[in-house]
């Protein structure tokens, strides 16, 4: 015959089982706070070394584009006048926290494809640019690499050919000067978004180690 004790431990045990397959916290368990829009269960399902590691050897390439735009300009020109010859319509960074690891992801990829299109007026202007070739060789696989790890890659969509033709039409212009401009600035704001992407996947991976974690924000630096 079954005691009383026995049968309240059995009550415990069966409950404690029901919290914990239902996903409830049990007493004296810590409750982890889910970041607003983030699902606990969207995780990278492996690391991102592969990408992390190209994405830091692109951002490496491109060290020393400041200098190189001073340099040209006599430091008559300051960097930042480059916001004002931003190309049209450019990619969106993606967000560092609160947002779904599929979004970002595609977001990055086509972002990456539209990079890889307005790269094509940087050429025209600056066919001998180091920092030019080192992007192209890396874009192409770093897209490659983040659609591997999306569950539905055929939605990421490049620019046709017709919208491509159109947007380098928008960047060519007679001023010499303007479209010099115009190929830093894409070289800038390509640099920005690789940052950005760079500080997405390292919160990500934190949020799939960790659990919960303060977002790298943007003013810290991302080597």
């Amino acid at each position: 015959m079954v005691s009383n004790l026995n049968l309240h431990l059995l009550s415990a045990v069966t409950l404690a089982t029901l919290l914990w397959a239902s996903g409830a916290p049990l007493e004296g368990e810590p409750i982890t706070d889910i970041p607003a829009g983030d699902l606990s269960g969207e995780e990278w399902e492996e690391p991102m070394d592969e990408l992390s590691r190209r994405w830091t050897e692109v951002l490496d390439i491109t060290k020393g584009h400041k200098k190189e735009f001073e340099d040209e300009f006599h430091h008559n020109v300051k960097y930042d006048h480059l916001d004002n010859y931003k190309p049209p319509s450019l990619p969106e960074r993606c967000p560092y926290s609160n947002f779904r690891k599929e979004a970002c992801l595609q977001r990055l990829a086509e972002g990456l494809l539209k990079y890889s299109v307005l790269l094509k007026h940087v050429e025209r202007e600056y066919p001998s640019s180091t920092i030019l070739s080192g992007m192209k060789v890396n874009i192409e696989p770093m897209i490659k690499l983040i659609k591997e790890r999306m569950k539905h890659s055929k939605r990421v969509t490049g620019l046709s050919s017709s919208q491509e033709e159109q947007l380098l039409k928008e960047l060519s212009t007679p001023n010499t000067f303007h479209r010099k401009m115009t190929a830093h600035s894409i070289l800038s704001n390509l640099i920005n978004f690789l940052k950005d992407g760079k500080r997405a996947i390292i919160n990500r991976e934190r949020m799939r180690t960790n659990g919960n974690v303060t977002p790298i924000n943007t003013f810290l630096p991302v080597s």
